[in-house]
């Protein structure tokens, strides 16, 4: 294998024509081959639709806080592959990435590993290499045949299920939450938040038949939120998350609950420092000085709908939303969650392959009786916004970069 980063990179994206495989057998072979890393390790293993990444990086700040060394495994990435593995905050390096595709690139290629199953065997390695007291672990699609799922967790922890990615995982609420509650196995405790009766049912059968316990945590109370963060109450206590909105105080009691079965002495103090301290770029991130444009990679109907619940809380007017879509997203249910909340819908591809052309959403957004003109250029958008009328970039995680670069914000400063 060539060790040049730039070339390691295509190859390992390469990987991708691949597709995606639903099943253990591919990744358990690779990481035979790299020494078994996985079984070495301690880990909390987190699977659902809306709120994974936001979830994992507030558990890994409370456990950072603790005074632990923890990795974070986390999915898709907004400018660098690098930020899908940490260790304390810092990205994987571009040297150790090259010595692991060195080492088992020939495996990979016998193999015939995917993508993720390449990426998430890279995880396990480089967090056993670097002997890490736990790694918080996001899986990437549904969870009972996802990569992840050959961990054996300290604790599996399921955030918010709804319908995404239909086409992989059906449109049957209850299937979708039989694919969720593949994480969940014997002996090992469970932490969920507030479900639908029906994906509650799926997840206490799957308890009951592997013999273990599911914990389902209560909503949080007196939730208060603004742009510096968001406050609220739970069982008897104040928890203040740096993340913005109602859905982030969900997230955010999962994390304190998982923290407190992980480190029974965890004091709230601490807690709360942990939660104050998470930096998750991308989830209703204030761009500018004056507060005027958010970014949220809200991407589904729950997900949008949560993101312009969270405007509609802090601004008293509708936004001008800026739109961006992957190809293989279903705008229908997306289309009814923003139809009649923005004062102007603009959409935008930046020339991505993956995302709908710009010129295309706003067509099919007109299906929807929902007036969108499509845009080139950010700096169009940008005029259109000030502090009396603000602006809404969601849609995809696909034009981070640009919308970083525009708004010059460096990643390196926003690491966790």
């Amino acid at each position: 294998m060539h060790s040049d980063f730039q070339q390691i990179l295509k190859e390992l994206y390469k990987l991708q024509r691949l597709g995606i495989k639903t099943g253990l057998e591919h990744t358990e072979r690779l990481l035979d081959a790299c020494g078994n890393p996985h079984r070495k390790l301690k880990f909390i293993h987190v699977a659902g639709t809306n709120g994974k990444g936001s979830s994992c990086a507030m558990i890994f700040s409370i456990l950072r806080e603790a005074g632990l060394n923890v990795g974070l495994y986390t999915s898709p990435h907004l400018i660098r592959f690098n930020e899908r593995i940490r260790v304390n905050g810092v990205p994987i390096s571009d040297a150790a990435i090259v010595k692991f595709m060195d080492l088992f690139f020939d495996d990979v290629k016998t193999i015939e590993s995917t993508f993720f199953e390449t990426t998430t065997a890279m995880a396990l390695w480089y967090f056993n290499n670097q002997k890490v007291d736990y790694a918080v672990i996001e899986t990437g699609l549904g969870g009972r045949l996802d990569s992840t799922n050959v961990i054996n967790p300290e604790i599996s922890v399921i955030t918010k299920v709804s319908v995404d990615h239909r086409e992989i995982l059906g449109d049957d609420i209850k299937i979708i939450a039989h694919e969720k509650a593949g994480i969940i196995k014997k002996g090992i405790p469970v932490i969920s938040c507030s479900q639908s009766e029906s994906v509650q049912s799926v997840f206490k059968e799957k308890a009951r038949f592997v013999g273990t316990e599911i914990q389902f945590v209560k909503e949080p109370d007196h939730c208060e939120v603004s742009l510096e963060g968001t406050t609220f109450t739970w069982c008897n206590k104040i928890f203040t998350t740096s993340l913005i909105g109602a859905h982030q105080a969900v997230n955010a009691s999962l994390g304190v609950a998982a923290a407190r079965l992980l480190i029974h002495h965890i004091t709230r103090s601490l807690v709360n420092k942990g939660l104050k301290r998470t930096l998750w770029p991308g989830r209703f991130q204030v761009l500018t000085s004056n507060n005027s444009i958010i970014y949220d990679v809200a991407h589904n109907a729950d997900s949008v709908h949560c993101t312009l619940k969270t405007i509609s809380s802090i601004f008293n007017t509708k936004p001008i939303g800026l739109f961006a879509l992957k190809k293989d997203k279903e705008l229908c249910s997306i289309a009814k969650s923003i139809k009649g909340h923005f004062e102007t819908i603009l959409t935008f591809d930046h020339e991505n392959d993956l995302l709908m052309r710009a010129v295309d959403l706003s067509g099919l957004l007109k299906e929807y009786n929902i007036n969108a003109q499509p845009i080139s250029r950010l700096s169009d958008f940008v005029s259109l916004v000030n502090k009396d009328n603000p602006g809404l970039i969601f849609g995809s995680h696909y034009i981070a970069e640009q919308i970083f670069k525009q708004f010059h914000f460096s990643f390196d400063r926003g690491q966790i």
